[in-house]
C-alpha cells in the first residue's frame, strides 16, 4: 500500500488545536495529530489530506525566526517566520511606553526587525507629546513612521506598502490605536478574508480574538494579532536581555566584575551610562524588571 503523500503550506490562522493550512488557492482546516499544539500562524507545514478540505499537520518545517510572548506559567507563540514587527502607537488614547519597550526587546532577542507606527497624527493637539515619547525609540535607532488613516490613507498605504514589500511582518499594538483601520486600509478584503477564516475553523468567537495572516503577493505576508494589554518575557534569560537592548552592548565587557548584573555591582559600566544619560533611565528599570520576572520563572536568584 502506497504512503500517502505529504505537501506544504502555510498555516494562515489558528484557533486552539484547529489550523487553517493555505496551500496554493485552497484552505484547509488542518489538526495537529495527539494533543500537541506546537503549530503557529505562518509556519510552513507538512499535511496529509483526510478529505477533501481537511488535513493532519505532520511536521513543522524548519523556521528562520519565531516570536512569542510568555508569562510565569505558559508561553504563546505570536507568529513564526517573521522579518519585521509593527509596533503601532497613538497620539490617542495614550500607549504604554512599557509595551512598546517589551515588544521592542522581543524582536531584538527574535532577530526581527522592528518598527514603530505613530497613528492619529492628525489629533494635532496630542502629536507633539506622542512624537516626544516615541523619541526615545527613535533615539535607540528604531524606524518611526507617522501616518493618520483618517486624514491621509493614500499615503498612509503608499509609506507601510514600501516597507512591507518581500517581508513577513506582525503589526501589534493596544485595543485602540487603529491597527484594524491600517489592516482595512491595506488589505481591502481582510474582513471578508477574517469572516471565512472564522467560519472555516468553526471557532464562533469574533474575529479579533485570533491571529491570521493574509499574504498580500508569493514574497509579502502581513500577520494580525489581536489587540493585547502585556507582553510578558519570561522566558528570556539574563544574558539575553542585556544583548536586547541596543544601548547597552558598547558597555558590555567594560564593568569591573565579568558577571556583572547591572542591578548595584560597583564599577559597573551599564550604571554609569545611566548616571550619564547615555542610557535612559525607564530603559534600565525595564531591564531590572525583566531580569525580575526572568528569575521568578527559572527559580534562580541574583
Amino acid at each position: 500500500m502506497a504512503a500517502i503523500e505529504r505537501q506544504n503550506g502555510t498555516v494562515i490562522a489558528a484557533h486552539g488545536r484547529h489550523y487553517l493550512v493555505q496551500a496554493g488557492d485552497i484552505k484547509l482546516h488542518c489538526v495537529t495529530r495527539g494533543k500537541k499544539s506546537d503549530v503557529a500562524v505562518g509556519d510552513v507545514v507538512e499535511y496529509q489530506l483526510t478529505s477533501k478540505n481537511q488535513g493532519v499537520i505532520e511536521a513543522i518545517t524548519p523556521r528562520k525566526t519565531l516570536l512569542y510572548r510568555s508569562d510565569q506559567y505558559k508561553s504563546k507563540m505570536l507568529a513564526a517566520n517573521l522579518t519585521q514587527l509593527m509596533i503601532v502607537v497613538a497620539t490617542e488614547p495614550s500607549f504604554a511606553d512599557d509595551l512598546v519597550s517589551r515588544a521592542l526587546v522581543a524582536s531584538e532577542s527574535s532577530g526581527i526587525k522592528p518598527h514603530i507606527v505613530l497613528n492619529k497624527t492628525d489629533v494635532t493637539a496630542l502629536l507633539p507629546r506622542a512624537r516626544e515619547r516615541v523619541a526615545l525609540y527613535a533615539g535607540l535607532g528604531y524606524p518611526v513612521h507617522e501616518v493618520s488613516v483618517t486624514a491621509a490613507p493614500e499615503s498612509t498605504r503608499a509609506t507601510l506598502l514600501a516597507l512591507l514589500e518581500g517581508q513577513s511582518t506582525i503589526l501589534i499594538g493596544q485595543s485602540g490605536m487603529g491597527k484594524s483601520s491600517l489592516i482595512n486600509l491595506l488589505i481591502p478584503d481582510a474582513e471578508i478574508a477574517t469572516r471565512e477564516i472564522s467560519a472555516a475553523l468553526d471557532t464562533g468567537k469574533h474575529t479579533t480574538t485570533f491571529t491570521r495572516l493574509y499574504q498580500m503577493d508569493a514574497a509579502s505576508a502581513v500577520i494580525d494579532s489581536p489587540g493585547f494589554q502585556e507582553f510578558g518575557l519570561h522566558h528570556l534569560s539574563e544574558g539575553m536581555l542585556e544583548r536586547a537592548f541596543p544601548e547597552f552592548l558598547p558597555h558590555l565587557g567594560h564593568c569591573k566584575f565579568y558577571n556583572c548584573h547591572h542591578h548595584a555591582e560597583p564599577g559597573c559600566a551599564i550604571l554609569a551610562a545611566v548616571k550619564s544619560g547615555d542610557i535612559a533611565e525607564m530603559r534600565h528599570d525595564l531591564f531590572e524588571q525583566l531580569v525580575h520576572e526572568a528569575a521568578q520563572t527559572m527559580g534562580y536568584t541574583r
